[in-house]
């Protein structure tokens, strides 16, 4: 019996199904696999972002509850999930105009009374919503790159909310450092100075605070993404990590610094009229600082205190001033921190002087003016653009190159004019000179009737408590506030009413790792985070190739 021969297939149908089962996809169709599956879609994404920046806002003052702020960053961050580059612009733009318009609102009292005082604020709000949008896809590619199937827990529970944090930081830094030396008066970490998370600054920096927090907010996302799709041993495990972080950002206490002895200040708010637009007389400014200060001539003090701006005429240059600081330092029988416009030749400072019964020994200029507020950047470009606007503003203050410290004799005071409060070199510079207090002297009288002069409040104290040294906030019109130096809060002064504050400060001496460590952990976090998207972007391309 013969057996049959195998049936032949026939031409090509021996390699037609291989053919079908090797066929490979388009590089865009796999990479649109790899992809998170969008959380929400985007017709819901926008209206949870702008909840997410109302949300934001809120945790800063004059609201000021700051647990707000992490669930700001949770539900942006929920809006970034499998999100496409342009679908986070459009989600960063809504969280950034909702975060935005509401946080620097306060702007539009610049001008006062002027028609066009709503420029200013919507330029600002309109400039750092664009910027918000613009950086928000660093957000997504942290999601997008991080490989979804086959990866380990901890990548997912740890690697991914590290990166998540890395990016929005990086868009945070370079926020506040360009253009024109940047705009870092929404940082995160600045919203938590009345929580009692805030002694972390003291040993990450406020960079690093803010990191820590959107750290965690990642982590939970990814711990409830794992939990719906683990074995129940998973979901147990996969809590540790958040857990953890938790705990030691509600534990960790103030980084130690030592006892350096008192002093004892004398903090006089004049109310006088301080704003760009208020009618005044020469030396109105002088007399309301004179007269509320007047009971320091019975109360012994070792240093007093005027607010920015709190002489209205350049004090070594003009006479009569100088005659009326020289009478004023010898009945309080302490030197007398001042602040004023000076001149040097052609160019002018916002500058600080210590003033004793020898004159101006000590001085410090303002370090970052305000780019549209004390001078115009580019002129001839916005000039022309605006010159009605921009020709309001006549006068064009110089950035100073000096030590913002000075030495009163019985101690080391550290200094940041307004502005400069939300800038870390200044307050590192001034502890690398000695500071063992901050005296920050301002003028909030632009602004009166806003919550700009609490959320600078605010972020003196968190300079406290990450600086280890005690701070005295003195506004023109207020509001003005002494901090202890683990930012308990001392003795205030309400806004528009003279005050006098007289109180015995800490002196503290040693220097904090939020301080030394702040500016080298920024560096970290936006090297790492770049470095570590165009690793994963190239694996990304390799994956799908």
């Amino acid at each position: 019996m013969t057996q049959a021969a195998p049936s032949q297939p026939a031409p090509g149908a021996g390699t037609h199904e291989p053919r079908a089962t090797a066929r490979t996809e388009s590089p865009g169709r796999a990479r649109t696999r790899l992809l998170d599956p969008p959380l929400l879609p985007l017709w819901a994404a926008v209206p949870v972002a702008a909840l997410a920046g109302l949300a934001l806002d809120g945790a800063f003052p004059s609201l000021g509850w700051w647990p707000l702020a992490f669930v700001a960053v949770t539900l942006s961050l929920l809006t970034f999930i499998g999100r496409r580059a342009w679908g986070a612009v459009l989600v960063g733009a809504a969280f950034g105009a909702a975060f935005w318009f509401p946080h620097v609102s306060w702007s539009s009292r610049f001008l006062g009374d002027d028609p066009l005082g709503w420029v200013p604020w919507v330029a600002l709000a309109t400039v750092q919503t664009l910027f918000t949008a613009a950086l928000s896809p660093l957000i997504t590619l942290a999601y997008r790159w991080v490989p979804r199937r086959g990866t380990a827990g901890a990548l997912r529970l740890v690697g991914l909310p590290l990166l998540v944090a890395g990016a929005w930081m990086t868009r945070e830094l370079a926020m506040g450092s360009w253009p024109y030396g940047g705009f870092p008066w929404g940082r995160l970490g600045m919203s938590q100075s009345a929580s009692p998370i805030a002694p972390v600054a003291s040993w990450l920096g406020v960079s690093g605070l803010g990191f820590c927090m959107v750290l965690l907010c990642a982590a939970v996302i990814e711990v409830v993404r794992t939990v719906r799709t683990g074995s129940t041993t998973r979901r147990w495990t996969a809590a540790v990590p958040a857990v953890a972080l938790a705990a030691l950002l509600l534990v960790a206490p103030q980084f130690p610094t030592s006892d350096a002895g008192t002093l004892r200040v004398g903090a006089a708010q004049g109310d006088g009229p301080a704003a760009y637009s208020d009618a005044r007389e020469p030396g109105d400014m002088l007399d309301s600082q004179l007269a509320a200060s007047a009971p320091l001539e019975d109360d012994q003090v070792d240093l007093v205190v005027w607010p920015e701006g709190g002489v209205d005429s350049d004090p070594p240059a003009t006479t009569s001033t100088a005659v009326a600081l020289d009478s004023a330092v010898r009945r309080y029988g302490a030197p007398l921190l001042l602040n004023a416009a000076s001149a040097d030749g052609d160019l002018i400072y916002n500058r600080s002087f210590l003033w004793t019964q020898d004159g101006a020994v000590a001085s410090h200029a303002k370090r970052h003016p305000v780019p549209f507020g004390e001078y115009v950047p580019d002129r001839w470009l916005y000039g022309a653009i605006v010159p009605s606007l921009v020709n309001l503003l006549g006068r064009e203050y110089t950035p100073g190159t000096d030590v913002p410290a000075v030495d009163t004799g019985d101690a080391v005071v550290g200094l940041a004019i307004c502005f400069d409060v939300v800038f870390d070199d200044v307050i590192r510079e001034g502890i690398g000179n000695g500071a063992q207090a901050f005296m920050f002297q301002t003028n909030n009288a632009d602004f009166r009737g806003t919550d700009e002069n609490l959320q600078q409040t605010a972020f003196a104290r968190m300079r406290a408590i990450e600086t280890g040294r005690a701070v005295v906030n003195l506004s023109t019109t207020g509001t003005s506030q002494v901090f202890a130096p683990d930012g308990a809060a001392g003795r205030s002064l309400p806004a528009a009413e003279p005050g006098l504050i007289v109180t015995d400060v800490e002196l503290r001496d040693g220097v904090t790792a939020g301080v030394a460590l702040g500016p080298w952990l920024q560096v970290l976090m936006a090297a790492g985070t770049l470095v570590t998207l165009v690793a994963l972007g190239v694996a990304a391309r390799r994956r799908t190739a």
